[in-house]
């Protein structure tokens, strides 16, 4: 096992490194059109038949720009899971 020390001031510079990564990589990840499985798990579903009936009923948008390649609208998604949530009493 191998113990590193920084000094303060280095230590709170790499923190400032890692949360820049992380929020540029979460930058890159809130794209508007997302795949099958990202809109998957936003959705929380596990099947992908689940998936095809929302997109065949209209429930949330999608755009097919190849034949085998469908992409959903995370907005529509976002909608979609909003005019289902369930108001507090």
């Amino acid at each position: 096992m191998e113990v590193i020390c920084l000094h303060d001031e280095a230590f709170y510079a790499l923190i400032d490194k890692v949360l820049e990564r992380v929020q540029q990589h979460q930058v890159a990840r809130d794209d508007k059109w997302i795949s099958a499985s990202e809109a998957m798990k936003k959705l929380r579903i596990q099947s992908k038949t689940t998936l095809q009936k929302l997109r065949d009923e209209g429930s949330i948008r999608f755009s097919q720009p190849e034949k085998k390649i469908i992409l959903y609208d995370s907005d529509s998604i976002n909608d979609y899971l909003s005019r289902h949530a369930k108001e507090t009493f």
